[in-house]
């Protein structure tokens, strides 16, 4: 779950500083007032007797060698030690016990977590595709807290909470690290790993925990595809060829590609959006709307929008449309 921003090396060192100003006011108000104070050995009260008195003080271990023997030592003592004293007990078993309860705080929120999220994405891998994903997601309206990033990399998680999102750490390909995703509540799971045969486990994994659940997957090599399908992705993103298509159209038709991408980008320009058709549509053709419709979803069937057998809308439909996409106003 997002952490809170100061850093545990800002919080030791705030606490350590402290600690060292109670001690150091502690030596201060005992040298100060030196004369009010026994030494067993009659030689009077030092600079160094005063941090020994202060340090066995501050710590409760009281020799008792050292001991204010006037009313003002023993009411500055009363004053001013004691709540020092306290305030250098708080610190340092403070640290222990805001470590435990920030753990018990963390296992709170997190099976509560557990216990509500529904219907919320997994993201296995937030290298470049996996956070490309995410961007996509986001621009398309999804909250940051419904999406779930499974990593192994502290820099990457790092990255992925500061924007929200809700993160695990741990391999994809281990059952317990995906429940602990909420995979088994999961509506779409994205396997985004760097390599194929990594993406071929999770998927796998992923199937057997989520089986009514999305998955779609990206691999590097078209002959994995059939792998990752076999496994049980549901649609299979082959990266290096949709680039290396791109990039040969790009050499003769580089206008395309700019459509492509424009329409592949959520977040300004066109982009393809998914809709339930209105009852005033039914009936009608698609090719007639004032949207510009690419295709239709019907009981699951994607058909193309020129296909005889969605000349008519039916209720129920959905329909792939090229939406205009206004940018956000700047602050």
């Amino acid at each position: 779950m997002p952490e809170r921003a100061l850093s545990p090396t800002a919080a030791i060192l705030r606490r350590v500083a402290l600690a060292v100003f109670a001690l150091a006011a502690t030596v201060a108000v005992v040298y100060l007032g030196r004369a009010g104070y026994r030494d067993v050995n009659g030689d009077g009260i030092s600079l160094l007797d005063a941090v020994y008195y202060a340090t066995v003080s501050l710590s409760t271990t009281g020799y008792g060698d050292i001991t204010p023997a006037s009313d003002s030592a023993r009411l500055i003592n009363i004053v001013v030690v004691t709540p020092l004293r306290l305030l250098f007990l708080i610190v340092l078993v403070g640290t222990t016990l805001e470590l435990l309860t920030e753990r018990s705080r963390q296992a709170v929120t997190v099976r509560r977590w557990r216990s509500r999220v529904r219907n919320h994405v997994v993201v296995v891998g937030y290298g470049t595709k996996g956070a490309a994903a995410v961007d996509t997601m986001l621009g398309d309206g999804a909250s940051p807290s419904a999406i779930v990033v499974v990593d192994s990399d502290g820099e990457r998680l790092r990255l992925a909470g500061a924007r929200g999102l809700v993160t695990v750490n741990g391999n994809g390909t281990r059952s317990e690290v995906l429940r602990a995703a909420g995979v088994t509540r999961a509506a779409s799971i994205v396997v985004a790993t760097s390599r194929d045969d990594t993406a071929v486990l999770v998927t796998l994994t992923a199937r057997e925990l989520a089986p009514e659940a999305t998955i779609v997957a990206a691999v590097r090599e078209t002959e994995n595809v059939h792998l990752v399908r076999q496994s049980g992705a549901d649609s299979v993103v082959v990266s290096s060829e949709t680039a290396g298509r791109l990039l040969g159209m790009a050499t003769t038709t580089p206008s395309v590609v700019n459509v492509i991408e424009d329409l592949i980008t959520p977040d300004f320009g066109f982009s393809i959006a998914e809709r339930p058709v209105e009852q005033s549509e039914v009936g009608g053709s698609p090719r007639h709307l004032s949207d510009i419709v690419l295709s239709v979803v019907r009981a699951g069937e994607l058909h193309r929008v020129d296909a005889p057998t969605v000349d008519a809308l039916e209720a129920g439909d959905r329909l792939l449309y090229v939406k205009k996409v206004t940018p956000a106003e700047p602050d």
